[in-house]
């Protein structure tokens, strides 16, 4: 049997007073691409930001390949480089180009140069001719592809995205999900919360629904889009496919 890559234990967190996640419980395995769904507020960024530490949890386990990183005092610095992280805005530097922006992770913190590599995962995602470019030169999906492309120049085993097409025009955010299906077909290990239902309907290893802090419902994408269990998945859903 494979052992899963992540597996959460009740996994709890709260801001003051509010409690964002409740509980969670969930596996995911090498290779597998889960894509995380539900309403803003329903707790998915936050999942998200505590599975590679960007925010510690109050309680429960994070396991990365068996190990607990969300220990107290765990060195969460080369467990970042394992697992990549994408937000929704591309937080490049703007006085770099988007080479520049790329290269600069692997030189300061893998302390190589790497200019192969990167060129080639330039020239793999459309942008060779773009990298001498500075981020307010290039449209907002491109300046995403490298958002992924920096991310991926660390070579991480697993890939978190956090609502990557949501800042995009609607005609850019092909382009982005383009990336996705490579990765995919690479056999990356994918978290993703997006509100791309029809990318998660036909992409997607198992489907999680958030609700209000829980993980409500999951199963595969089939059975979730066609045969939701609870009203409260059956409620979002309708809402968002009409």
């Amino acid at each position: 049997m494979q052992e899963p890559r992540l597996e959460l234990r009740g996994v709890t967190k709260s801001f003051g007073e509010a409690t964002v996640l409740h509980g969670i419980d969930m596996t995911v395995k090498p290779g597998e691409m889960v894509c995380l769904i539900g309403a803003s507020g329903s707790g998915k960024s936050t999942l998200l930001r505590c599975m590679n530490g960007l925010e510690p949890v109050d309680n429960g386990e994070v396991r990365l390949d068996g190990v607990d990183i969300a220990e107290p005092g765990f060195d969460l610095a080369p467990i970042r480089q394992r697992i990549g992280i994408v937000f929704q805005s591309f937080n490049l530097f703007p006085h770099m180009t988007a080479l520049e922006n790329v290269a600069l992770a692997p030189r300061r913190v893998l302390g190589e140069t790497a200019q192969n590599r990167i060129e080639a995962l330039f020239e793999r995602f459309g942008l060779a001719t773009h990298m001498g470019k500075y981020p307010d030169q290039l449209s907002g999906g491109q300046q995403q592809r490298v958002a992924v492309i920096r991310a991926l120049a660390m070579r991480p085993q697993t890939m978190l995205f956090d609502e990557i097409t949501s800042a995009l025009d609607p005609e850019l955010v092909g382009e982005v999900l383009d990336v996705l299906r490579q990765l995919r077909d690479d056999g990356m290990t994918m978290v993703l919360a997006t509100h791309e239902m029809g990318f998660a309907r036909e992409l997607a290893d198992r489907v999680c629904f958030m609700d209000q802090g829980v993980i409500a419902e999951e199963g595969p994408p089939e059975a979730i889009f066609s045969a939701p269990a609870k009203a409260r998945t059956r409620q979002f859903l309708s809402s968002v496919l009409r």
